[in-house]
C-alpha cells in the first residue's frame, strides 16, 4: 500500500485544521465518540483540490449527533434521520457551512429498488465498504488525524484505476446509479476503469430501470457538465447503460457503407461536443447543459431519416425536425425542464439554418429572419452551428467559418441600427384595429403576420408607409 507523501499529509492535516472542521472534532471528542472527514473532501485533499462539501461520519448515533450539534447550533436538521443523518449550519467567519454528520452504515438493499435496509454501525472499515469507489472509501479522523483506507484508494488514486471497494456486481446490484457515476469518475479524475468494473456494467445496465429519472438525469447532467465528457460518454454507450435511458445516442453509431460516403455520425456528434465547449470558455460563457446537450443531440433524427439514394449516396432529409421531435420526447422523459427541452429542441431543429442559405452574401431580410426564428437561441445557435463543422477539408472548413463570422458581423449591424433581437411590425395591435376599423380576432393576427413579414423583408418604415401597405392588404382580402 502507498504511503502518504508529504504534501499530503499537509493537505490531510490542512483539512482537519478548518476551525469548523476542528471545533466539530472537540466536540465529538468530548462525547466519547469517534468523528471522520470521508469521500471527496478526502479524495479531493489528497489530489492536491479544495473542496467547499464536507461529509461527515461517525459511531455516535443519530439522538447524540443532534445533541452534540446543538451545542454549537440549536438550529439543526433531521430530514435524513431515518438513514443517520443529522444537519446543521455553522458559520467560520463571513463563510457558512453546511454540516451534515450521518452514523456509520453498514446497509443492506432491497433488490427490486435503490432503497437501503438501514443497518447503523459502529466500525469506519464497514462503513467504507458500501461507498462508491475506493478512491471515494478514505477517511481521516477529525480527533487523532488516523488516515484510513482498508481497500487502497491511495493506490488506486496514483495508478488512475476505478475500481470498487467490494464486487462490482454487488456495488451496481445494491445501487445501479453508481453506474452513471462511474462514468463520471473515470472522466474528472482520469481513472481507467478496472475490466471487472466495465463487466458488471454490461451485465448490470438493465437494473437502471429501478433508478428514478430524475436521479438519472442528474447524474447524466453532471457528467456532460465535465470539462471533457467525453471518455464518460464512452464507457455509457460501450457498456449498454446509455441504452437503459438515452438509446438514441448508441444509435447514432451508424453502420458505415462499404465506400465510407458517410460520417461515423456518433463520432461526428462526439467532435461536435468538444467543440462547443472550446466555444463555450472562448466566448467566456459558464458550462450551459442546454447547449452541450443540443451539441451532443443535434443529429439525433439521423437514424430515423437514413436513406440510401442512387449512386450510392446517403441522405437523411429532415433529419432535424425529426431530431427535435425525437429530443423533445427523451429529455421530457428524463424530466428536464420545459426550459431545457425547449431550448434543445429548437436548437436541434434550427441547427442546418446556416447551411440552408448556402455560403453565399446573405440578404438583410435573411439575416432578420435568421435572428427572429432563433429568438433567445441565438447565442446558443452561434456555437452550435460553428462546432458542426468536422471536416477534414481544410479549405472547406475556413470557408465555413468565415462565412459564419461574417454572418456575425451582418447580425451585429442589423441589430444595432434595426433593434433585431426585439424585431416587431411598423404597427402593433391596437393600431391595426384602428386603421382597419374592426375588433380583435383572427385577423389581426393574419394582419400582424403580413406587417412581420413585411419588416423581415425590407427593414423598418415610417408609420404612414406601414399604414398604406396594411390598407392594401386589408382590399385584397375576401
Amino acid at each position: 500500500m502507498s504511503e502518504l507523501s508529504v504534501t499530503q499529509q499537509r493537505a490531510l492535516a490542512a483539512l482537519t485544521r478548518l476551525p469548523v472542521v476542528a471545533r466539530l472534532g472537540e466536540t465529538f471528542a468530548s462525547g466519547g465518540f469517534s468523528l471522520y472527514v470521508v469521500g471527496g473532501p478526502v479524495r479531493d485533499a489528497l489530489l492536491g483540490q479544495g473542496s467547499e462539501d464536507l461529509d461527515f461520519t461517525t459511531n455516535a448515533r443519530p439522538d447524540d449527533i443532534e445533541r452534540l450539534l446543538r451545542t454549537l447550533n440549536h438550529a439543526t436538521w433531521d430530514m435524513g434521520r431515518d438513514f443517520g443523518t443529522i444537519g446543521t449550519l455553522l458559520r467560520d467567519g463571513d463563510k457558512a457551512w453546511q454540516i451534515e454528520v450521518t452514523t456509520h452504515r453498514a446497509d443492506a438493499y432491497e433488490p427490486e429498488t435503490r432503497k437501503p435496509i438501514v443497518a447503523f454501525g459502529d466500525a469506519i472499515e464497514a462503513d467504507l465498504v458500501r461507498r462508491d469507489f475506493t478512491v471515494n472509501a478514505m477517511a481521516v479522523s477529525i480527533v487523532d488525524g488516523t488516515f484510513v483506507d482498508p481497500y487502497r484508494g491511495l493506490d488506486d488514486l496514483a495508478d488512475h484505476i476505478l475500481r470498487t471497494p467490494t464486487s462490482p456486481d454487488i456495488s451496481f446490484s445494491d445501487d445501479p446509479l453508481r453506474m452513471l457515476r462511474a462514468a463520471r469518475f473515470a472522466t474528472r479524475l482520469l481513472l481507467r476503469p478496472e475490466p471487472d468494473l466495465v463487466r458488471a456494467m454490461a451485465e448490470l445496465a438493465p437494473r437502471l430501470e429501478i433508478v428514478s429519472a430524475e436521479r438519472i438525469r442528474d447524474e447524466f447532467t453532471k457528467l456532460l457538465l465535465l470539462d471533457a465528457p467525453r471518455v464518460g460518454l464512452d464507457l455509457l454507450v460501450a457498456t449498454g447503460v446509455a441504452d437503459q435511458f438515452i438509446p438514441e445516442l448508441p444509435a447514432l453509431r451508424l453502420e458505415r457503407d462499404e465506400h465510407h460516403r458517410h460520417k461515423d455520425v456518433y463520432e461526428h456528434s462526439l467532435i461536435v461536443l468538444d467543440q462547443a465547449i472550446a466555444l463555450e470558455r472562448e466566448r467566456h460563457h459558464a458550462p450551459d447543459i442546454a447547449s452541450r446537450l443540443a451539441a451532443l443531440l443535434h443529429d439525433i433524427g439521423k437514424p430515423k431519416t437514413r436513406r440510401f439514394e442512387p449512386g450510392g449516396k446517403v441522405s437523411f432529409h429532415h433529419h432535424d425536425v425529426v431530431g427535435a421531435k425525437l429530443v423533445r420526447k427523451r429529455l421530457t422523459e428524463l424530466r428536464y425542464s420545459k426550459d431545457v427541452v425547449e431550448s434543445v429542441s429548437v436548437l436541434v431543429e434550427l441547427h442546418l439554418r446556416f447551411h440552408g442559405y448556402g455560403e453565399g452574401v446573405w440578404t438583410d431580410s435573411a439575416v432578420r429572419r435568421y435572428v427572429r426564428d432563433a429568438g433567445p437561441e441565438l447565442e446558443r445557435l452561434h456555437i452550435l452551428t460553428r462546432s458542426d463543422c468536422t471536416t477534414r477539408n481544410q479549405a472547406k472548413a475556413d470557408r465555413l467559418r468565415r462565412a459564419y463570422v461574417e454572418l456575425e458581423w451582418r447580425i451585429d449591424e442589423l441589430a444595432a441600427a434595426e433593434e433585431l433581437d426585439a424585431t416587431r411590425p411598423d404597427l402593433d395591435g391596437n393600431e391595426i384595429m384602428r386603421i382597419l376599423d374592426v375588433g380583435p380576432g383572427p385577423v389581426i393576427g393574419k394582419a400582424y403576420k403580413f406587417l412581420l413579414e413585411r419588416r423581415l423583408d425590407r427593414g423598418p418604415v415610417a408609420p404612414d408607409v406601414a399604414e398604406a401597405e396594411l390598407r392594401e392588404w386589408w382590399a385584397q382580402q375576401d
